[in-house]
């Protein structure tokens, strides 16, 4: 019987070890099918049309408001619309609004998808149509930020209105890209400012030198490497590179005065940040309010779409990308949490 049991046992045993091993190919055919599909696919640009969400937003409610004969009547006329509006000539549209969202983090990835849509508003807009971001940034590299200001400046040549609304924060970098907007709104609540420049580093050369570790460092130009992690660092080094960071501070300060001219520079330029409700008077943003109220209004007299740019990578290169950004991101959400305790948020 014992005999049985165990000869039983070990064919269920190969049974499911065979089929283990047939479902592992399928997978893995399977998803290397798929991955050359994701190779082959386009990026695309998704435009959704926020005047039909918010009809469709407040349509339970005015079926409730009205008698059944006028929400019928209604709805009708609102398909009429939409319908005559798609054979308009693009020059006889009424003005577009056309809405970007940018979330940012240290490293302003954000980006690479705000250059494909400034792109595509620039190609597209005609006369009278505008831009709205709904930034959302606490700042973070200089040379990232500096990029995605950039961006939005581009659309100044070109004659489109850029207004950015502020409902949380646009701090430090995040202000670099809200102040190049003709029109800047922030929430009651939001927190702008934050025009400073930061650097620290910890120093481990006297754990190291306690140790019995020497710390070597070959340099090719006397201001290649200033201070450093493990080396000791002099005078000299801190002198440097505190002018570098009064030099980085500097070019920041007259990117916001080229924009804002009416700033008083050494009021706000100290690092410090402010509520909305104390932008307005100091002149860092044009109106207190949030861009639910700012697309509200407009949505009777303009067509609003929202641009959302994005490219899918395939399989493999997203785990790859996975395991290479997982510190990054995790020192992000870290570096996030100190700003954010820091404001008592």
């Amino acid at each position: 019987m014992i005999d049985i049991i165990l000869q039983y046992s070990l064919f269920l045993a190969e049974a499911v070890t065979i089929v283990l091993a047939i479902a592992a190919v399928v997978f893995l055919i399977a998803g290397a099918l798929r991955a050359v599909r994701q190779e082959h696919e386009e990026a695309h640009l998704e435009v959704k049309n926020l005047n039909d969400r918010y009809a469709d937003l407040i349509a339970p409610l005015r079926a409730l408001a009205l008698s059944k004969k006028e929400f019928k009547a209604e709805q009708k006329a609102h398909k009429k619309y939409r319908k005559e509006a798609a054979k308009t000539p693009a020059e006889e549209h009424r003005p577009r609004i056309y809405v970007l969202d940018f979330h940012g983090d240290i490293r302003a990835s954000g980006v690479a998808a705000l250059r494909e849509e400034i792109t595509a508003v620039i190609a597209m807009a005609g006369t009278g149509d505008q831009v709205l971001l709904r930034l959302e940034n606490s700042g973070g590299l200089v040379h990232e930020h500096g990029l995605a200001a950039s961006q939005l400046a581009r659309l100044k040549p070109h004659g489109i209105k850029l207004t950015v609304a502020v409902d949380k924060v646009a701090a430090s970098g995040g202000y670099m890209m809200a102040c190049i907007a003709e029109h800047l709104i922030a929430a009651p609540f939001s927190i702008l400012g934050s025009i400073g420049v930061l650097a620290q580093l910890p120093n481990f050369h006297r754990l190291l030198n306690h140790s019995g570790i020497d710390y070597e460092q070959f340099k090719g130009g006397e201001y290649k490497r200033t201070v450093t992690v493990f080396g000791e660092n002099t005078d000299a080094d801190r002198e440097k590179f505190q002018a570098d960071i009064d030099r980085t501070h500097a070019l920041f300060k007259r990117f916001v005065a080229e924009h804002r001219p009416d700033l008083e520079l050494d009021k706000v330029a100290t690092g410090e940040h402010w509520f909305g409700s104390e932008c307005l008077d100091l002149g860092l943003c044009d109106a207190v309010g949030t861009s639910d109220d700012w697309l509200l209004e407009h949505r009777q007299e303009a067509d609003l779409f929202a641009l959302h740019y994005s490219r899918r990578p395939p399989l493999i290169r997203r785990l790859t990308q996975a395991l290479q950004d997982s510190p990054a991101r995790a020192l992000d959400k870290v570096l996030q949490r100190i700003w954010e305790s820091r404001l008592g948020l």
